[in-house]
């Protein structure tokens, strides 16, 4: 069914439609975060683990110029398997559907489109953000702008662990964008619970994530909330161990001259070669949690 110019899951627009708990997902963890087959895995986990928790998954992607709100199983093997599909972020939206090409959405076209769709909640893996190097090569992400001007609810394990950690948390201030710890005081390393960045706010469940949301709405604060969710801790990876794979991962980056977009994919494929999938491994552990803790928030938040 075609609403605004979205084709929306029929269980998706059911659930929109009587105010029921949706979450959105992005797609881009599927195509470029992941290999086939672990991300259908993944993707058909994260689905079932949102039904069993009394909610209704929204993954979101474009397929042949459409905007799918919502993926049935065809659709999902699709975005996995499809090695052509285009990385597509905020400012890459126009292009990849008037050309009616089929495009993986990344954290700043996922929010875009969710939001358009009318759904609260985002659960993704790591935000992107400011890349190491920033004053030579002025790398930093779409997500910050998107999460400066898209209100909506997103929840991440922090940022990825390849970015400079220390300068993404200033930009988001600087965008005022509230970063709120779940169950932690410190600013997730993605792989890694600790990054020695502090947090000053910080909750212990979802209801003060709510009331804090609900208060920022009345004002019409256009910035989204950022829930920053810990790895558990049985899956995490030191700093350490990750930080010689990350060392090796920006030189071998810099040596092939891989610049824009494709940096990320390349750095995060490179990562987890060195981790011989331990990374991987932490990858899905990780979105998965923030997957369980986003159905939390839109369940709540519905009721």
């Amino acid at each position: 069914m075609s609403i605004n110019g979205f084709l929306i899951h029929p269980d998706v627009k059911k659930a929109l439609k009587n105010n029921k708990p949706v979450l959105a997902m992005e797609s881009t963890i599927l195509a470029h975060g992941m290999p086939f087959p672990d991300n259908l895995a993944f993707a058909k986990s994260s689905e079932v683990l949102v039904k069993s928790m009394g909610a209704i998954p929204a993954t979101i992607a474009i397929i042949n110029g459409r905007i799918k709100i919502g993926l049935d199983e065809k659709e999902l093997e699709f975005v996995c398997k499809n090695k052509e599909i285009h990385k597509t972020s905020l400012r890459d939206l126009g292009m990849v559907i008037s050309e009616n090409k089929s495009g993986a959405t990344t954290v700043s076209a996922t929010m875009r489109l969710a939001y358009l769709a009318g759904i609260d909640v985002f659960a993704t893996g790591g935000i992107g953000g400011v890349h190491h190097n920033y004053t030579k090569n002025m790398d930093a992400s779409q997500d910050l702008k998107a999460l400066s001007n898209i209100p909506i609810i997103v929840v991440s394990s922090g940022a990825k662990s390849i970015l400079d950690l220390p300068k993404t948390l200033e930009a988001l201030e600087s965008f005022s964008v509230p970063v709120i710890g779940f169950k932690t005081k410190e600013f997730p390393a993605f792989y890694s619970r600790n990054s020695g960045l502090m947090l000053n706010n910080y909750v212990e469940s979802v209801e003060e994530i709510i009331k804090q949301y609900k208060a920022s709405q009345s004002l019409k604060i256009n910035s989204a909330f950022l829930i920053a969710n810990p790895i558990e801790k049985k899956d995490e990876i030191s700093k350490n161990e990750i930080r010689s794979y990350i060392e090796t991962a920006l030189l071998l980056a810099e040596e092939n001259e891989i610049s824009g977009k494709s940096v990320t994919p390349f750095l995060l494929k490179t990562v987890a070669d060195l981790s011989n999938g331990k990374c991987l491994k932490a990858n899905i552990s990780l979105a998965l949690n923030n997957i369980k803790l986003g159905t939390e928030i839109a369940v709540a938040l519905a009721s």
